[in-house]
């Protein structure tokens, strides 16, 4: 357990000598420090030193620092990125070939050393697969070619065999591997069954997600049944990804907090569930992380999911979000990704308030959200400077 209303000094003296003193003890036995607020808590695992440093921060061991890597950190704002999409201007193609999946995953490791890299990919990548043919439009953003509204269209949809569909994802993946070794987590990812259904029973991209809410409160057991189909076929999905390489993979659920929390208990929560349960009975260590864009409403129900780690993004206040999650499930987050776009002090200000008010213990820094389209890549370089910097 971590004691998470504590305030961390992270570059006193005096928090420096009460590190050491509590390495020092740890590794004789275990003891209990005590909290501003009055709470003993207990210490701390050591942490492996043959493992990533981000696993070990979400396993609660302890480590010097928080790991950090940002979402949407392969693509977008690096010049590397869009001189590749000039070449190659299909998102489908850079997202489906091998070669420009790995090199692409690599450009930001290669120049900023993250502690994860992420798979170049797409939530929608699976939907092939599934007999749901889409495409990525520049401009226009994902285009579901036949929506499925209705039960004989939840017929036509077919349970994902990634080894089948997507066997470019897994040699991608056993590559990253190989070219990090263990200097950093390879995370893979996948959408969440409610995330996904918006998609392809809006047609792409939405506003106001009126269709799939009719169908929600119209028709749900269609809705049910398809969500059902995605649940399967992503856990499948979670399963393959970590036995090619994936060290811990992350669920988008985008569009979850879109519906209501009683809506959320029905048509999200409890399909979060089944995949997570899945994933566990064959992969108990594998690391799984929650991302709910605009989840402030839903924080406390987060962790009945039985997810590992929750994903805050910039709109909860992070020492709060943390009180509200509970102590057993690391936290991932949240600098708004606008700061990149402010000077270099206030980006290390606001990088050391969320470190701060996180804590010293299952902490992953990141972006409360990805990165902007033209985010400067030097502020993107400090930040990486700036938390790698940081000593509990």
């Amino acid at each position: 357990m971590s004691c998470i209303s504590c305030p961390i000094s992270l570059y006193s003296p005096s928090s420096v000598a009460r590190n050491s003193a509590i390495s020092s003890r740890s590794k004789s036995k275990p003891f209990a420090i005590r909290c501003t607020v009055g709470e003993y808590i207990e210490a701390p695992k050591v942490a492996s030193v043959a493992e990533p440093l981000l696993l070990n921060a979400v396993r609660g061991e302890k480590v010097e620092r928080p790991p950090v890597w940002l979402m949407r950190q392969a693509g977008r704002y690096m010049k590397s990125y869009q001189l590749l999409c000039e070449k190659y201007p299909s998102f489908r193609e850079r997202s489906e070939n091998v070669d420009l999946v790995v090199e692409i995953s690599l450009q930001p490791w290669k120049v900023f050393r993250p502690d994860g890299v992420i798979l170049f990919s797409d939530i929608l990548t699976p939907l092939p697969g599934m007999n749901i043919p889409f495409d990525i439009v520049k401009g226009k953003g994902p285009v579901i070619y036949s929506p499925i509204r209705t039960a004989d269209d939840v017929a036509q949809v077919r349970e994902f065999v990634p080894e089948e569909s997507v066997p470019y994802v897994g040699e991608a993946l056993t590559i990253l591997r190989e070219e990090v070794k263990s200097d950093a987590a390879v995370l893979g990812f996948v959408g969440a069954p409610f995330t996904l259904a918006s998609y392809v029973v809006e047609g792409g991209s939405s506003k106001h997600f009126t269709k799939i809410k009719r169908l929600a409160f119209s028709q749900p057991q269609v809705l049910h049944s398809l969500l059902q189909k995605f649940t399967n076929s992503m856990a499948q999905y979670i399963k393959y990804q970590a036995d090619n390489g994936a060290q811990a993979v992350q669920i988008f659920d985008s569009w979850a907090t879109e519906l209501s929390p009683v809506d959320f208990e029905e048509f999200s929560l409890p399909y979060l569930k089944q995949i997570v349960d899945s994933v566990k009975k064959t992969h108990p260590d594998l690391p799984l992380i929650l991302y709910a864009s605009g989840s402030g409403g839903l924080v406390e129900r987060l962790p009945s999911t039985g997810i590992d780690v929750v994903s805050l993004d910039w709109t909860v206040d992070m020492a709060e979000g943390r009180r509200r999650l509970g102590s057993d499930v690391a936290v991932q987050g949240n600098v708004d990704p606008g700061v990149l776009f402010g000077s270099k002090e206030f980006i290390t200000d606001r990088i050391n308030d969320t470190v701060r008010k996180a804590g010293s213990s299952k902490h992953i820094l990141n972006l409360g959200h990805g990165i902007v389209v033209g985010t400067p890549e030097e502020n993107v370089a400090h930040f990486f400077e700036v938390a790698k910097g940081i000593r509990y």
